[in-house]
């Protein structure tokens, strides 16, 4: 076994244990999963989107992104409907009480990041946003 092996065996776990204490963490912080906080504000940012569209921007499969937004209607987050020109799809959009609410949960994420990052000079946090995109790209072409 080289050295290197294990340097990168021991990043690839490192970072598996940090996705997972930072979901834990963000949701604890937040109050709502990384998931459907994606939903929530990319609903934000449209009047009304339909469900296909909507997984594809948050990158969910099907059977997720039905069961994040039965849970989000029921809870009054989110509004659904037929789609009036073709009933296969369904259209959704944030209701009042959800757009409020994603307000709150941007300024509990912003909190949340500032202090996952607070001993971080800002060259540090470009450096380490350039290294995570050249990892996602790289394992885009696995």
């Amino acid at each position: 076994m080289t050295n290197s092996w294990c340097n990168e065996s021991l990043i690839l776990y490192k970072m598996n244990c940090l996705n997972k204490q930072i979901s834990s963490k963000f949701e604890s912080c937040t109050g709502i999963s990384q998931s459907r906080h994606d939903i929530l504000y990319q609903l934000y940012q449209v009047d009304e989107i339909s469900q296909t569209a909507l997984q594809k921007e948050v990158n969910i499969d099907s059977a997720a992104i039905t069961r994040h937004l039965k849970q989000l209607e029921a809870t009054g987050m989110i509004l659904r409907r037929k789609d009036p020109e073709d009933n296969r799809f369904t259209l959704v959009c944030l209701s009042d009480h959800g757009r409020k609410q994603i307000i709150l949960y941007q300024a509990e994420k912003a909190r949340f990041v500032t202090l996952m990052l607070k001993d971080f000079k800002e060259e540090e946090r470009q450096e380490l946003t350039d290294m995570l995109t050249r990892i996602q790209k790289n394992i885009s072409q696995v």
